[in-house]
């Protein structure tokens, strides 16, 4: 997405990156860049919390209309975590241990199963 803000730039379109990963972000030089911290793949907040996502997505708006000088970072001040349960999210984060490995295995064989029915159906069908 870095590359694709900085040619959109080119082009005279004004971007914000809304991100987790700061350190990559900002080495690729983006124009504008809100960093949340919060786990990858996760840029607007929690799924279903409709007011975090909300002011994540007011706060890359309003940055796309205040940055006053190119590379501009601005974090939001949300946070992941809510009460004890969540505090150790970076940890728990795509963990991969004995307590869970044979789990995820199984996850994953039954994912690429169903994935592969799928892509077989689609040839099936096509002419």
């Amino acid at each position: 997405m870095s590359l694709a803000a900085r040619h959109l730039e080119a082009a005279g379109i004004p971007t914000v990156i809304v991100g987790s990963a700061r350190d990559i972000v900002e080495e690729c030089g983006v124009p504008r860049f809100l960093f949340v911290d919060f786990p990858l793949g996760n840029p607007c907040g929690k799924p279903w919390d409709t007011k975090m996502q909300y002011d994540i997505v007011g706060g890359a708006l309003e940055l796309l209309e205040r940055a006053w000088q190119p590379r501009t970072t601005v974090q939001r001040p949300e946070t992941w975590a809510e009460g004890a349960a969540d505090e150790r999210w970076r940890e728990r984060f795509m963990w991969v241990g004995d307590d869970n490995r044979a789990a995820l295995a199984a996850a994953g064989a039954a994912r690429r199963q169903a994935q592969s029915g799928k892509h077989e159906a689609g040839k099936r069908k096509a002419p």
